[in-house]
């Protein structure tokens, strides 16, 4: 049979002339053909140039090789132009009846770029999936399925996809949610150390309460983790048992009972009884560290919320008449162009500019003040000039209000490092909470009356969560060898001046007393190894000596084991704190450092993974600055108690799920 031949038209010509075929396969307008040599003919892609058999002989090879190549995306140009395709969602269709312009794309690229997703088959789990996930993610209520214009838009996007019922949806909810907790669950099964859990109390408008457990963790790489674990509703959040009986939920479903390590709450939910309760459950489920004394009473985030929220109360008016000069520029554009224009003549350098406050957040109110106070001069001259502006704060309120920033900035700076990325370890929090107490100190017993009064009552607030918080935060920075106890001994000399001695002490028995606990937990030796040894102890009769008396050296023998004994009983903890500090740098990673170490300290180590991620707050990075707490709204708490807890904690795990789809369905009915 004559070998078919090309010609420049891309036709093939058989041995009869008469019979021609154009090629139609869409793989040709991007590919060429190309003779290699006399009866070898080779496909060639028009994108990367890579060539591919064609016709070898009278053997003709066939175009599903060439398909391939473009729509799976192994052609790295066309992947790359399908990739830039799916970042730009719309493409204008071509006009009807009037003259392309040089911006309408050619169709012939369209189908090119996005060949490779025409051939995607339509996935109804997967769809549902994803529809589960943004419910999750996003809040939106179950009943968005069944809105006629989300309907709409969905069918718009795929008419083959079936809107599931609000039953179905939610049940895919729960699925997604089921699927994720048995990821979490393999990974709290292999970790190293302990659990330790935050409380946190809600209430609904049907007086419903909804505690919030999340649990804190390091896994065998040493990174931290925090992840809500379970929202148990308790009919009676005033009740002594509620925190108790939520605690033995969250332990039970996880399998914590021998793992759990401290609690931490917010003492304004909480009461004395609440917290022996508490304190009793955790001496009986972990009874040999510190005695179950490892709780943590009050919320870090709350105390300073409520301390700052008593400075801005204490200067109620002033920051009215600040708030209203701030709104009174903000709300008008004529005026704000005004404000702007007296600023700039006046020349102030400040790079601050005013916006109204979220009552809601105290930090934005301390940023409005803030920058009113750099812009007083400003609203002096609008004053003046603005007959129908009659808010102005007075040179000495505008005084009183530096003073309250300066405080204010204290805090602020104390609570931002919560709105991390990434949570901090339990070791960052000492110097803040240290300096807080030391500038309050100060700021009391100030000769100026005016800061004396308004600081006083939050010292001696204040002066109570460093009492309760104190040693476990020093126990922390003690883990961090670019501090030890070095760190301790110098802010207790500040606070506490001649009695530093005493409290020193009261911190370094601390951890002396913590990492005992650890050494009793970590190796028991059997009798039958201990005999062992006793066995390989050479027996000597009385008198004997393994060295010969006549040759000197019994004394030198003597003096080897009394220092190799001396040695034996410095323990870890006391080997890591006599080493030099390491080298204070700002990006210092503890937790890399620990498991680097982590063989030279066997046992230390162990008690540092626990230590460093004991959370000191009990509410989520975007909450740190709230003024109130957080309550159940009427659609969460119309939910059931399961369904509640399956949509928070999934939105919570999705952060660091994998972006693969699991094909593993899981089916739930409602």
């Amino acid at each position: 049979m004559a070998t078919p031949t090309i010609t420049n038209n891309n036709e093939i010509v058989g041995s009869e002339a008469n019979k021609r075929r154009r090629k139609k396969s869409i793989v040709w307008e991007h590919f060429t053909v190309e003779t290699v040599s006399a009866g070898c003919t080779r496909a060639c892609c028009k994108q990367c140039k890579k060539s591919f058999a064609y016709i070898t002989g009278s053997k003709l090879a066939g175009t599903s090789h060439l398909k391939r190549h473009i729509t799976l995306g192994i052609c790295p140009v066309s992947r790359r132009n399908q990739e830039k395709n799916q970042a730009s969602q719309y493409m204008p269709p071509a006009k009807i009846g009037g003259s392309d312009s040089g911006t309408d794309p050619p169709r012939k690229r369209y189908r090119a770029t996005t060949a490779g997703l025409a051939n995607l088959p339509f996935d109804q789990d997967r769809c549902s999936h994803e529809i589960a996930k943004m419910i999750v993610q996003h809040d939106y209520p179950l009943h968005i399925v069944e809105q006629p214009g989300f309907v709409d838009f969905v069918r718009s996007l795929q008419p083959q996809f079936t809107m599931g019922t609000l039953n179905t949806i939610q049940g895919d909810c729960v699925s997604l949610y089921l699927r994720e907790k048995q990821s979490l669950l393999n990974l709290l099964s292999g970790i190293p150390g302990r659990v330790c859990l935050t409380l946190d109390m809600r209430t609904s408008n049907q007086t419903l309460g909804y505690v919030f457990l999340t649990g804190y963790f390091i896994d065998g790489d040493w990174k931290l983790h925090r992840r809500v674990l379970n929202v148990v509703m308790v009919p009676f959040p005033d009740s002594d048992d509620a925190f108790t009986n939520a605690v033995l939920a969250c332990l039970s479903d996880w399998s914590l009972e021998s793992k759990l390590f401290t609690l931490t709450l917010n003492k304004f939910s909480s009461n004395e009884t609440v917290i022996s309760n508490l304190r009793g459950l955790l001496s009986i489920k972990n009874p040999l560290v510190l005695n179950g004394q490892l709780i943590i009473r009050n919320c870090y985030a709350r105390v300073i919320s409520h301390l700052a929220q008593d400075l801005l109360l204490k200067l109620k008016e002033t920051v009215e008449k600040v708030r209203d000069s701030v709104k009174y520029v903000k709300t008008s554009e004529t005026r704000e162009e005004k404000f702007m224009e007296i600023k700039k003549q006046l020349q102030v350098p400040t790079s601050k500019f005013l916006s109204i406050d979220d009552i809601t957040k105290w930090n934005t109110t301390y940023h409005m003040l803030s920058a009113a106070c750099e812009l007083k001069e400003v609203f002096s001259c609008l004053d003046s000039s603005d007959p129908d502006y009659k808010q102005t704060p007075s040179m000495t309120e505008w005084k009183h209000i530096e003073i309250l920033c300066i405080y204010l900035k204290l805090l602020f700076d104390g609570t931002n490092i919560l709105t991390a990325a990434t949570h901090p370890t339990a070791n960052a929090f000492f110097h803040e909470v240290w300096k807080i107490q030391l500038e309050l100190t100060h700021a009391a017993m100030s000769q100026d009356h005016f800061i004396s009064e308004l600081i006083k009552p939050l010292q001696e607030r204040f002066s109570e969560y460093w009492k309760d918080s104190s040693i476990i935060l020093a126990v922390a920075v003690v883990m961090d060898p670019r501090f030890k106890m070095k760190l301790v001994e110098f802010s207790f000399a500040k606070i506490y001046g001649e009695d530093v001695d005493t409290w020193v002490k009261i911190i370094d028995e601390g951890t002396h007393e913590l990492f005992l606990e650890y050494v009793a937990q970590a190796i028991t030796l059997p009798e039958t190894f201990i005999q062992e040894r006793n066995e390989c102890i050479p027996k000597m009769e009385a008198g004997e000596t393994l060295l010969s008396s006549g040759d000197g050296l019994s004394d030198f023998d003597v003096y080897i084991s009394e220092i190799a004994n001396s040695q034996q009983m410095k323990s870890e903890l006391d080997q890591y704190l006599e080493e030099s500090l390491l080298p204070r740098v700002q990006d210092f990673d503890i937790l890399g450092w620990w498991k680097l170490n982590k063989l030279k300290y066997p046992t230390l180590s162990k008690m540092a993974c626990d230590v460093l991620s004991i959370p000191i707050s009990t509410v989520s990075a975007d909450a740190v600055f709230d003024t109130e707490s957080k309550k159940i709204d009427s659609y969460w708490g119309s939910l059931r108690p399961v369904t509640l807890e399956a949509f928070v904690c999934a939105k919570d795990w999705l952060q660091y799920a994998s972006p693969e789809f699991s094909n593993a369905i899981v089916k739930m009915e409602f």
